[in-house]
């Protein structure tokens, strides 16, 4: 089971391919809508959760141990755009070019929106190792699946090592 924790003690614990659908979802969105350089940075964080990669059963993270910003500008800018990337994920933003239908990935986003939503970024702890530095930001595009690919951490997207 991967887990991702909200505030509050709440927490989203997935099956490995409930995950796999859930990280595949959002890399369609937030390849669409990463503009900033924490955008990039959340993709290349979204990267690491490939389990196809990274093994399976051991990924997820903690809203709380984001680096959301320094200030509360940055705090609320970084919040409102995971809050986008999860509603355009939720309009199932390119979802017609999965080759699978991801049956339970609406629940999951949505329990995961109402998770963000009611996190607050001011609380947490910042550390800066689990949200990678704007050296290791996801800027380079997979031009067969048009997301943002692992560079640095690898020469693929998350389709790409899957096989699609």
């Amino acid at each position: 089971m991967n887990t991702f924790h909200g505030g509050n003690g709440r927490y989203l614990e997935m099956t490995n391919g409930g995950t796999a659908v859930f990280v595949d979802v959002l890399m369609l969105a937030v390849s669409t809508l990463a503009h900033d350089p924490w955008d990039f940075r959340f993709a290349a964080l979204l990267t690491l959760q490939d389990q196809s990669i990274m093994g399976r059963g051991v990924v997820g993270f903690g809203l709380a141990d984001l680096d959301w910003g320094d200030t509360p500008q940055e705090r609320a800018a970084a919040k409102g755009f995971l809050l986008r990337v999860l509603d355009l994920a939720l309009s199932r933003h390119r979802w017609e070019e999965l080759t699978y239908e991801p049956p339970r990935a609406e629940g999951y986003l949505r329990a995961y929106r109402s998770m963000v939503e009611e996190f607050d970024p001011a609380t947490a702890k910042a550390d800066v190792a689990a949200l990678p530095g704007p050296e290791k930001a996801a800027m380079a595009s997979c031009v067969r699946h048009r997301v943002l690919d692992g560079l640095p951490f690898r020469d693929v997207c998350v389709f790409c090592s899957a096989g699609v």
